[in-house]
């Protein structure tokens, strides 16, 4: 566990912020708007119109709210208003969940596979060609752990009805007791709102998603934190209800004369965060270029001397910004392509030893993340899932 390791939750901003620090680094940040949807959250949509050259379906969830469903997305659909025939065709009432956050003039995200995600298991619906593989553990765990969870009855019993998938965060147990209840209450849960869809009406709500800050916290790596702190009492009682029978120790914090955020340095933190140069210890620095199509990283030398190995000197600022890297693309949640622009190295060795080590450190975020190749001309191309907006579009008034 990391004895700096801290998850504030405060308000900051006219934004309800979730963030994981280590020390005064943040390593996962989270801004948000209260909201009247969000993903997790079930409905019954109604398809107002299909696509076939985009092969996707637009659904209305009420109040014009449209979103979007790709075909793909929408194999064994529950549709509500007639008798399923493997089609879906306007008018159709589908049993659909959020995926996706609305984003700049892109409609939310929408899926007709429904899943119920825990701190330790996920359980989900299966789709027309699911095949067999219906308990699935996190490639993050070691092949003992993955063997050892694949094999529990308990899992293989209920995996006849749904996708079992194991979490990371499984990897702290040990013992099974916590895991397999948990996955036995979410099957619960699914059967009985799947069992009650069809006698809901039209743009019903059929469940909310657990907040945001809980999310978060099942997100990050319990080694990473030592405790949860809050100065709001609401939430710390939910977070207290919602964690009581776990060992995650949640504290409310509360001093008039210091409030949390400037215990924290959170100002100067965020705007750190928002910044687009980042310095480095060697005095090197990175430039961070989100564009609409990819987002640019360029490594500078800065105030960092060369000396008399100016090779073995830039290696070393570019392991260095390999690591920046690596915290920065996770804390604000940048994904897509990026490309990133190091320090000219002369030899193809060095240059395939610098993209080893990046691919061994995004191992370590909890979004997949990976170093495809270098470029021929000599750029990192680096990609990572897309898991909704990034900090900065968080942080946006109008988010």
């Amino acid at each position: 566990m990391t004895p700096d390791g801290k998850i504030l939750i405060l308000k900051l901003y006219d934004k309800l912020l979730c963030l994981l620090l280590n020390g005064n680094r943040i390593l996962s940040a989270h801004a948000q708007n209260e909201k009247s949807i969000a993903i997790g959250d079930i409905y019954i949509g109604k398809v107002q119109n299909i696509s076939r050259n985009i092969n996707a379906a637009f659904v209305d969830l009420g109040n014009k709210y449209l979103t979007f469903l790709p075909l793909s997305d929408a194999k064994a659909a529950a549709v509500l208003n007639r008798t399923p025939d493997g089609t879906i065709k306007p008018g159709d009432e589908l049993l659909i969940q959020l995926t996706k956050e609305p984003l700049k003039t892109k409609l939310a995200g929408v899926t007709t596979r429904i899943s119920l995600s825990g701190r330790y298991v996920v359980v989900r619906t299966h789709t027309a060609d699911a095949g067999n593989d219906s308990v699935q553990v996190s490639s993050k765990l070691n092949k003992k752990q993955q063997n050892r969870f694949r094999s529990l009855e308990a899992l293989q019993n209920l995996s006849g009805q749904y996708q079992i998938i194991v979490r990371t965060n499984a990897a702290a147990l040990t013992e099974e007791t916590p895991l397999t209840e948990e996955a036995e209450a979410l099957t619960e849960k699914l059967t009985h709102l799947l069992a009650i869809a069809d006698k809901r009406t039209c743009y019903s709500c059929l469940y909310r998603s657990q907040p945001d800050y809980i999310t978060f916290i099942q997100n990050a790596y319990r080694t990473e934190y030592d405790e949860v702190v809050t100065d709001l009492p609401d939430i710390y009682e939910a977070l207290q209800a919602s964690f009581q029978d776990t060992d995650i120790p949640i504290r409310f914090y509360e001093d008039s004369l210091l409030p949390l955020h400037k215990l924290y340095c959170v100002e100067t933190r965020i705007q750190e965060l928002l910044a687009a140069k980042v310095w480095l210890k060697s005095g090197g620095y990175l430039v961070i270029e989100p564009t609409e199509a990819l987002i640019s990283i360029d490594v500078n030398t800065g105030k960092c001397e060369a000396g008399q190995n100016a090779e073995e000197t830039f290696m070393k600022i570019n392991r260095e910004a390999a690591e920046m890297i690596a915290v920065q693309l996770r804390a604000r949640n940048l994904s897509g392509m990026i490309l990133v622009d190091f320090i000219n190295l002369k030899h193809k060795e060095q240059e395939q030893q610098l993209l080893e080590y990046m691919h061994r450190l995004l191992k370590q975020d909890p979004v997949t993340a990976n170093a495809v190749d270098m470029t021929g001309l000599g750029l990192m191309e680096i990609t990572r899932k897309k898991t909704g907006p990034n900090f900065a579009q968080q942080m946006r008034k109008d988010s």
